[in-house]
């Protein structure tokens, strides 16, 4: 599953702009259309590209602090622990980790309450460590 400099381009093309035309992006990387359509469509095959998505901000639907939120279950509270996390809304990501913790969320919050409504319905399964983000220096991005 290797891929050239044109595919490259490609992604970083609509990485940029997901709602690019196949005619603009055959014009960004030299090809025709149809040549375009195809590589775009050989990248979704191979599940290189997964979904073409957009990108809104938590703010403009009232959410305006972040939160990561570390979390160790209790013992033998692994399973409801995860369920738990897969059925809170305000939890835009969740990781399962190695280390102390076995969870590390990102929360989007309306206000500090918020948060205390949400850490209430996991205090009873588990110990959390929370950290409201001030800023984001580096947004999510593409390795390499």
């Amino acid at each position: 599953m290797t891929m050239d400099d044109i595919d490259r381009k490609i992604i970083n093309l609509l990485q940029a702009d997901a709602r690019m035309s196949t005619k603009a992006l055959a014009e960004h990387i030299g090809l025709s259309a149809p040549g375009a359509a195809e590589r775009l469509r050989r990248l979704e095959e191979r599940g290189v590209i997964r979904a073409f998505t957009i990108d809104v901000d938590p703010r403009a639907l009232g959410y305006s602090l972040q939160a990561i939120v570390r979390i160790k279950p209790l013992p033998g509270k692994l399973h409801a622990v995860q369920k738990l996390l897969e059925a809170i809304p305000e939890i835009s990501e969740c990781d399962k980790v190695t280390g102390d913790d076995c969870f590390i969320a990102r929360l989007h919050l309306r206000s500090i309450e918020h948060l205390d409504f949400i850490l209430e319905r996991i205090v009873d399964k588990a110990e959390t460590s929370t950290a409201i983000i001030k800023s984001q220096p580096v947004r999510r991005r593409l390795p390499g």
